[in-house]
């Protein structure tokens, strides 16, 4: 090759360095083509298919048959497991070696027992690190497990994403292999593509943009991708260009992994607990790896599912929250819809979620995370305030349809002058990939420019799970402070929040309800299971006063706390904001329904509890979501009052649990624990 550092004509040059990295054209012989390098197939494979899905001490014991790579499997829904036998070849001792895999449908790896890290094209994950170096003391043959659920992502639409599943779908293995995996390489190709966003970001119209373009083909002209020697001197140009620093005025941008995982939507209530187990196994991986990564999650709903299902993950979780990486947020059961469930029922999701964070992670929410919802109660900043919560986070509102919202940073305050701190990540996404064009999108999209210089940046896979990349990562550690681009640092929600709050005689403030331009229909479809969530809020406000009311009067009535707090649960995880909506596919729907005609049965068990018996309810199934027989819905199954004393009137001045507390209720009253925190 040239060594010419002449930058020739625009367009021709950036061309030739896109060409360089292309994962399409020219892998023969440029730079992506090396990432990989030597290979060979796992030494054996066998599979077992099933409708059911199995944990893993059941799955195993199965009877797997020889399977090959090019087999299909499926349909839509089940579970395909994989037994993949690897005997790693001597010569490659001191490489760093992957399990090659790419397979349609959702993967988890499991290893001795645990899963170790989550598989899926549409999420960029199809390897897995054996080893950063292999030891020549190290195991040369291993046994791995792949759990494959037939469902992306984002579920199996026929025909488009949002259509509903093709129960017929069927998926396919496309490789299964080992190979030696070029670290160097990979910083390469991340720092050229970073190179090629700064020259069309910035536009043919600024200095740095030609510093960028001139480097980049700088880098080809000296890199020989058959000649790996040459790789350090293509290296030290990026260095050099990375290395010049800003000034002190620069935005900081506080990038934060994430991955938003909807509890229902395009897939049922019991696959999102494998989404949870697939993405957060990953995020594990990256923060063993990159000490500085720190990840925020919310839903305590899925926590709970995780802890339930894989023990062994929700303790390494705790871990690493000790370490400060992994950041409970949001504060509530799930992320629910903002404006149907009842004011009660919101306060209850505060109340479920901050309990159990405070339980299982030793400390309560200050920010309140609700990334994707349909609209936003005024009701909401007095409830917030009143549930320890003075900080907001959404970005929703960006897809206003005809008027778009006047901020990104502001106080939000409710009916009763009650004010948070509100912030919408200015680059208009809760899934960000690390790009420069999203970089500097955060940066000129900004509404609130000369108020405050900083700006959340969430990055991760999401809606479906999935969540963020080492090469994410990758990228955004180079950008971290170079001349010409904001600065971007690992950051938290408390220190976005604290720089914000800096500035915060500055911003201005928006009164009442936040109105959502898009999705209006959500609020009128499905109107069964708009009914049986109020209807299942009204009788269990009923129970409970009258519960108290029972109590109060004998103190041998057993007050039935645990299964009280299972069916509201089981209500506010209806309440997401994909399912109360009816925004989901029909087997949610169904789900939803059934979960209804499940908690009257219970509620009304509790309501006739009247001989100082605590009430039975029903089992808990994989999905740690109660079962039920589920009947068809009438208005009849729903309607019917559970209790027979329909002439008390209801407690107006607290929530009767409150109350039942205060008259010999039980020592463990829930709101009695929130206000003592």
């Amino acid at each position: 090759m040239a060594a010419a550092p002449a930058v020739k004509h625009w367009r021709t040059t950036l061309e030739r360095v896109e060409k360089f990295v292309s994962p399409v054209y020219f892998t023969d012989c440029n730079l992506r083509g090396r990432l990989f390098g030597d290979s060979c197939p796992v030494a054996e494979l066998s599979s077992f298919l099933t409708p059911e899905r199995l944990p893993y001490q059941e799955a195993v014991q199965q009877d797997f048959r020889p399977a090959q790579v090019g087999d299909s499997f499926g349909p839509t829904w089940w579970t395909c497991w994989f037994r993949v036998e690897l005997t790693i070849p001597e010569a490659w001792v001191g490489q760093e070696v992957h399990l090659r895999w790419e397979s349609d449908g959702e993967g988890l790896v499991w290893r001795d027992g645990e899963p170790v890290q989550g598989l899926t094209k549409e999420g960029e994950k199809t390897s897995y690190v054996l080893t950063d170096r292999l030891g020549e003391e190290d195991p040369r043959s291993l046994t791995l497990y792949v759990e494959v659920a037939c469902n992306g992502l984002l579920g199996a639409g026929k025909g488009s994403m949002i259509a509903s599943p093709d129960p017929e779908k069927m998926f396919r293995v496309s490789r299964a292999e080992l190979a030696v995996f070029h670290q160097d390489v990979h910083k390469l190709l991340v720092d050229l593509e970073l190179l090629l966003g700064i020259a069309k970001g910035l536009g043919e119209d600024n200095q740095r943009s030609f510093q960028a373009l001139y480097t980049a083909n700088q880098m080809v002209n000296v890199c020989d991708p058959a000649q790996p020697e040459t790789f350090s001197v293509a290296q030290a140009l990026a260095s050099k260009f990375f290395g010049q620093r800003g000034g002190e005025s620069q935005h900081t941008i506080h990038a934060m992994g994430h991955c938003h995982i909807d509890t229902a939507w395009l897939w049922p209530f019991k696959e999102t607990v494998r989404k949870c187990a697939r993405s957060w196994v990953t995020v594990i991986q990256l923060m063993e790896r990159n000490p500085e990564f720190i990840f925020a999650c919310s839903q305590a709903q899925q926590l709970q599912w995780v802890k339930s299902h894989y023990p062994g993950l929700h303790a390494r979780l705790q871990e690493f929250a000790c370490r400060g990486q992994f950041v409970p947020v949001g504060g509530t059961w799930v992320e629910m819809d903002g404006n149907l469930p009842s004011g009660e029922a919101m306060v209850r999701q505060f109340l479920q979620g901050q309990n159990f964070f405070l339980q299982e992670f030793g400390k309560m929410c200050s920010e309140f995370w609700l990334p994707d919802t349909f609209g936003y109660s005024a009701q909401l900043p007095q409830i917030m305030r009143s549930c320890g919560i003075r900080r907001f986070l959404t970005q929703k509102l960006s897809w206003n349809l005809v008027n778009s919202f006047p901020h990104h940073t502001f106080f939000w305050e409710g009916l009763d002058g009650s004010r948070v701190l509100a912030h919408f990540p200015p680059g208009d996404s809760y899934g960000m990939q690390g790009s420069v064009e999203e970089v500097l999108k955060t940066v000129t999209k900004n509404r609130d420019k000369g108020r405050t210089n900083h700006s959340a940046f969430l990055f991760g896979f999401g809606d479906g799970g999935g969540g963020p990349t080492q090469t994410m990562v990758d990228r955004l550690k180079r950008l971290r402070d170079t001349d010409g681009l904001p600065r971007v640092q690992f950051s938290s929600p408390e220190r976005l929040f604290s720089a914000l709050e800096t500035h915060s005689g500055q911003l201005c403030t928006w009164v009442g309800e936040l109105f959502l331009e898009l999705h209006n229909g959500t609020y009128t479809t499905h109107a069964q299971i708009k009914k049986g969530n109020r209807e299942c809020e009204r009788i269990l406000h009923d129970v409970e006063l009258l519960s108290s009311l029972a109590l109060a009067r004998s103190a041998q009535f057993l007050y039935p706390a645990a299964q009280l707090q299972d069916l509201w649960r089981l209500l506010l995880l209806n309440q997401f904001h994909d399912v109360v909506t009816g925004s989901c596919i029909q087997l949610v729907a169904e789900e939803a329904m059934c979960h209804y005609e499940g908690e009257a049965d219970s509620i009304s068990a509790a309501g006739s509890n009247t001989q100082g018996r605590a009430p039975s309810v029903s089992p808990v199934g994989h999905s740690g979501v109660t079962q039920a027989h589920c009947p068809p819905m009438t208005n009849q199954s729903l309607t019917r009052h559970p209790v027979p004393w329909q002439h008390i009137a209801q407690c107006r001045s607290c929530s009767p649990v409150c109350w039942g507390a205060r008259s010999r209720g039980p020592p463990h009253c829930q709101h009695a624990a929130l206000e003592a925190h």
